[in-house]
């Protein structure tokens, strides 16, 4: 009984072990998480940091044209409830829909953190799809990295389009599973496979998670993370759904590293069919 005990806790320091040493690296720094999760639509900034705490998230994105990161004095910031010290604050440029706004929000952004250079870009085509606008995003993304910021980019799910970015010199990027907001799950897994098939940086689902088995699915397709927001913010429990996200991520994490069995389209039987001490009549 002692030896079984022994190896069942040897198996299971194996397996924390290997969680531990498969970091999400992103412009030279390891996360051990690999949720991102945003900072609007709740209650207030307490909720935020209850979900923030419960996701298990290292990096929070952070709309530098609707949250308040000190650019309006009087006025309570986020950095005084969750701070940078203990959390990559993520300044992204929702909001935007031309290249000349996102350059000019990355650089307001750099001058509140300190300096601070990774960005998450966004240039969108419209207020009702929220879509990216791709001219204005490689536009932009151009800009950007050519000026030294670390750029985490939002995109389509079009892989000429992926590889486009990634050859601009940006260090993630992020096509959509479906529409900002709109909780319909991962609706393009073909897509994203075809972009996974060649990444050379870090391919990161954004938009579109509704519940906890779409992060499931996103990671299992193989993609290094997840970046949600509305699924936790306007769940009817945020902290409740923060914490199942973070169990869904790292689950879907491990079964895409343990490799999933064949589909097959007739049953194949558990047991042996060989070798009984009753074969088939």
């Amino acid at each position: 009984m002692e030896a079984d005990i022994n190896t069942s806790t040897q198996a299971n320091t194996r397996a924390a072990t290997g969680a531990v040493a498969d970091p999400l690296r992103i412009a030279g720094r390891d996360y051990r998480s690999r949720l991102i999760i945003g900072s609007g639509k709740y209650r207030d900034f307490a909720e935020n940091r209850a979900a923030l705490e419960a996701s298990g998230a290292e990096i929070l994105t952070v709309a530098i044209r609707r949250v308040n990161l000190g650019q309006h004095s009087g006025e309570p910031s986020l950095l005084e409830v969750i701070s940078p010290d203990k959390y990559t604050i993520l300044p992204n440029t929702a909001g935007c829909y031309s290249a000349d706004d996102a350059v000019r929000t990355c650089k307001m952004a750099r001058e509140l953190l300190d300096g601070h250079k990774l960005v998450k870009l966004e240039v969108l085509g419209d207020q009702k799809t929220l879509f990216p606008n791709v001219t204005e995003t490689l536009k932009a993304a151009r800009t950007l990295v050519a000026d030294g910021f670390d750029v985490m980019v939002y995109t389509s799910d079009d892989p000429l389009v992926a590889r486009e970015l990634e050859e601009i010199g940006c260090v993630s990027v992020m096509p959509l599973g479906a529409p900002i907001g709109s909780g319909l799950g991962i609706r393009n897994p073909y897509n994203i496979r075809m972009i996974l098939e060649n990444a050379t940086t870090p391919i990161i689902v954004d938009a579109g998670v509704g519940t906890a088995s779409d992060a499931s699915i996103a990671m299992e397709l193989g993609c290094a993370g997840v970046l949600m927001n509305t699924a936790i913010a306007e769940a009817e429990n945020p902290v409740l759904m923060a914490a199942a996200m973070n169990k869904a991520v790292a689950a879907g994490r491990e079964a895409f590293l343990a490799g999933r069995m064949p589909r097959r389209l007739y049953a194949s039987a558990s047991s042996p069919t060989s070798g009984t001490f009753f074969p088939p009549l």
